[in-house]
């Protein structure tokens, strides 16, 4: 009997002791999709829907261990990169990466959590906009981090077209900008240099959003690994994380969590 091929994604991001974002958002949005999930974690973190309360690096020989172990024995078809924490895990996942031949490489530059707290230390930036934005096939940062990476004020589609532009100018293949931190029903605009999409929601009012940006990356990564083009890819990830937010899912007394599993948890 012929094996099936199974879809495979690997996230490498930072843990979220409360389940709501980072790796395990990331491996439930994987699961949720059909796609076997693997993972490399770069840091631990002590948070609920409220804060983050502690930040622990993984040392670096044990995130290059974790990468490698993966890919010489399971694979990837997609990889999501999240909170990378440090600039010493920064040069390490980007020097690993150029060894390994994947190219559906999805960069979510994690920087700030839902609750405020600062994900990527203040000498991280300028590093991962030179070594890992131009191994991205697309990059997924929301309003502040593009703001961020480019010194650009984003107020509106105009300012998000031109903040985009220049994210490609550094390398990166693509870019989905997410909108969701502006007001009105948000609206993320994709873009690979040639063709400009905005995709438009509705915006649903509920504290439930925490770990929306890591789920809709994970999402993207997910769909790629299933054998979308990107533009699907990134159609499908915003359905699903519309989907996901659920004002009826409690968990927490802050930012709660996506429902990753609504189609089956009734």
């Amino acid at each position: 009997m012929r094996n099936k091929k199974i879809a495979k994604s690997m996230t490498i991001a930072g843990s979220d002791s409360g389940g709501g974002a980072g790796i395990q958002a990331d491996l439930k949005t994987f699961a949720a999709l059909g796609v076997y999930g693997t993972s490399v974690i770069t840091a631990i973190t002590a948070q609920n829907t409220f804060s983050v309360n502690g930040i622990h690096a993984i040392p670096t020989d044990l995130v290059l261990s974790q990468f490698e172990t993966v890919m010489d024995d399971i694979g990837a078809d997609s990889i999501k990169i999240g909170m990378l924490f440090s600039t010493e895990i920064i040069e390490t996942v980007a020097e690993v990466l150029t060894r390994y031949d994947v190219s559906n490489i999805v960069l979510d530059p994690v920087m700030i959590s839902k609750s405020g707290d600062n994900l990527l230390s203040n000498d991280c930036v300028d590093i991962l906009k030179r070594k890992l934005l131009p191994l991205a096939m697309v990059v997924t940062p929301n309003i502040p981090e593009a703001e961020e990476l480019t010194g650009i004020k984003i107020t509106g589609i105009d300012s998000m077209i031109e903040a985009s532009k220049y994210i490609l100018e550094m390398g990166a293949q693509s870019i989905i900008l997410k909108g969701g931190h502006m007001a009105g029903d948000p609206i993320d605009y994709f873009f690979d240099g040639e063709n400009g999409i905005e995709l438009v929601s509705e915006r649903i009012d509920t504290p439930n959003t925490h770990g929306t940006g890591c789920t809709f990356s994970s999402a993207v990564a997910a769909n790629l690994a299933l054998g979308y083009n990107l533009e699907q890819s990134a159609r499908n990830a915003q359905n699903y994380v519309h989907e996901a937010i659920d004002p009826g899912f409690a968990i927490g007394n802050g930012h709660g969590p996506l429902n990753h599993f609504y189609k089956t948890w009734k």
